[in-house]
């Protein structure tokens, strides 16, 4: 239902004779019928005290501008890895979980479900009124489907370790046995049953994971590797893809068809593919609705200029260095490793460049973490002066000095702030150790492409950012053979403890188990942690539904704007 409401008159900015303000008001509840009302004595009133005017078009109050550092490598979410394409699955996907605005978990494709009283079988009752973008029913056979493919991308898959803990999986992961044994089976159209091999208290967040999002099984047989592309591609989530224009747009529309449809409020979504400079300067053009991040160029002004846009919060996520232990210099050398990890000073990382609340990270596991204590490295209290003695006496011990400097080439991607970290780190290892880092810059598709290969990268910049809230989400990186371990870091003590950890029905067994598991990793420095995150975005004042996540989550159907800002609040 629509609601056109149209005033035409002088406008205060010269140069302009008349305008139209047009408000579209789609689906009017009963309190957006009072809301309508308001509506037409505010336009009145603004029409009186000459407020500023807005576009005569509704396509642009019904379009959310968002920003994304970094074009996404695949919208298969069998085949994803990155943030950036999470964010857009998000969209135009749905499991059989999701996340409310404020991250509670709640029913996605499942409107409710049963877990058996030893923990090891779920089951999802599927909605009625599920559908994909073609209007299809989404069913249970679709997620049968969907999870057998996802095991069936063998080791090219990313995503499928989040799912390890079904009925035969790890069996499926190993090629003893085949992706009809996954412990999932579908009770007609609308039930649908999941096995597990032993508990897992995590397990809910892990159904809200793109990776667990149901493909249309048509299109796959149809279009091949092609189904992703627009107008192949067939999803049911709130979205839709319309049109993807390479390291530029990703613009998505309503699904109509969506089961949630009555709630979704922007018609319009596009994701608009920047460097975190551009971002914010579009941004402040009034181009972009929502930032992804907000650069440490202009943090600072944006907090003096715009304190009430900045959206500042704890964030599960970390900035590390990754070292290639498979091939030389890395491989093999476990002091050298440490000797670099001393040598970068974390403090003044984050108080001088990248200057935006993160805190060094001396774990791996951020703070923030569910029934967990991260497990700081030995040295996070030493002195500075301390750590650097010490990373100079392992440094040389580990075959290196100042006849036969270390020379190895760090890798980091052209988006955001990394060359200046990269830099500051090439400093620190050049005046403590007097390491020569080679800094080399690479597209982001190139650069991750490089990292998953491990043929040429020595050390890389990366991050990890919790897709569920449990230390597991981090420690997983550490375990040998994990698709998103990406240093090939292998200890046969810490895989025990993981396999313990992942047995274990007692919270704080389990608990113990794991916060040894990254004891014992962190003492072979099979990485760098830098710094832990926080998440910052802007929003615009006439954006509602903006919550703070941990996860930093914020999914495009839970917003929505002010209608249209006129000084009259959408508060129903």
């Amino acid at each position: 239902m629509f609601v056109n409401l149209i005033y035409v008159g002088k406008t205060p900015f010269a140069g302009f004779r008349r305008i139209s303000v047009i408000c579209s008001i789609r689906r009017i509840s009963m309190a957006r019928n009072k809301l309508a009302i308001i509506l037409i004595v505010a336009i009145g009133a603004w029409a009186a005290s000459s407020c500023s005017p807005i576009p005569n078009t509704d396509a642009r109050i019904m379009t959310l501008t968002r920003g994304i550092n970094g074009d996404p490598e695949s919208l298969d979410p069998h085949r994803f890895s990155s943030t950036q394409a999470g964010d857009i699955l998000r969209d135009i996907g749905e499991g059989l979980l999701s996340y409310s605005a404020t991250g509670e978990i709640i029913g996605g494709v499942a409107s409710s479900w049963n877990v058996s009283a030893d923990g090891l079988q779920y089951t999802f009752h599927i909605r009625r009124d599920a559908r994909w973008s073609n209007g299809e029913p989404v069913t249970a056979h679709d997620f049968v489907y969907s999870f057998r493919r996802l095991f069936n991308q063998g080791a090219t898959s990313s995503s499928l370790d989040y799912l390890s803990s079904f009925e035969n999986a790890q069996l499926i992961i190993k090629g003893e046995k085949p992706p009809s044994a996954l412990g999932v089976t579908a009770q007609g159209d609308n039930t649908l049953t999941v096995r597990l091999e032993s508990p897992t208290p995590y397990f809910l967040q892990l159904l809200t994971h793109p990776s667990s999002f149901p493909v249309y099984r048509p299109a796959i047989e149809k279009f091949g590797d092609m189904f992703v592309r627009p107008g192949n591609l067939i999803t049911n989530g709130a979205y839709r893809l319309a049109e993807r224009v390479p390291s530029s747009t990703i613009t998505l529309v309503r699904n109509e068809h969506y089961w949630d449809n009555a709630n979704t409020w922007f018609d319009r979504v596009i994701h608009h593919v920047l460097d975190p400079a551009s971002e914010v300067a579009r941004y402040r053009a009034g181009e972009l609705d929502v930032t992804s991040n907000v650069d440490s160029g202009v943090f600072e002004i944006m907090r003096e200029q715009r304190p009430d846009e900045l959206k500042v919060a704890p964030y599960l996520g970390v900035y590390y260095y990754g070292l290639n232990l498979s091939r030389p210099p890395f491989k093999n050398n476990p002091m050298l490793r440490q000797a670099l990890s001393m040598a970068i000073d974390r403090e003044t990382v984050v108080s001088a460049i990248t200057r935006r609340g993160e805190l060094p990270a001396y774990s791996f596991v951020p703070p923030g973490v569910s029934n967990y204590e991260p497990q700081p490295l030995a040295y996070k209290f030493l002195s500075v002066k301390e750590r650097h003695e010490e990373a100079r006496r392992l440094y040389k011990e580990s075959g290196y000095g100042p006849s036969n400097p270390l020379r190895f080439e760090l890798r980091y991607n052209t988006v955001g702030g990394h060359k200046n970290i990269a830099v500051a780190v090439q400093a620190m290892l050049k005046n403590v150790l007097g390491a020569e880092a080679k800094l080399v810059n690479e597209e982001f598709k190139v650069f991750i492409s490089n990292v998953v290969a491990m043929n040429i990268t020595e050390s890389y910049r990366l991050s990890w950012t919790g897709d569920y809230n449990d230390a597991q989400s981090f420690l997983q990186l550490f375990e040998s053979g994990n698709a998103n371990n990406l240093t090939a870091y292998s200890n046969d003590e810490v895989d025990a403890l993981m396999k313990k950890a992942a047995a274990e029905v007692d919270l704080s067994v389990r608990r113990r188990y794991l916060e040894e598991a990254e004891r014992l990793a962190l003492a072979d420095h099979p990485l760098v942690p830098v710094y832990f995150f926080v998440n910052k975005h802007l929003v615009q004042p006439y954006i509602r539904g903006w919550e703070p996540s941990l996860l930093d989550f914020h999914f495009s159907k839970h917003l929505r704007r002010d209608l249209p800002y006129l000084g009259v609040k959408d508060h129903d």
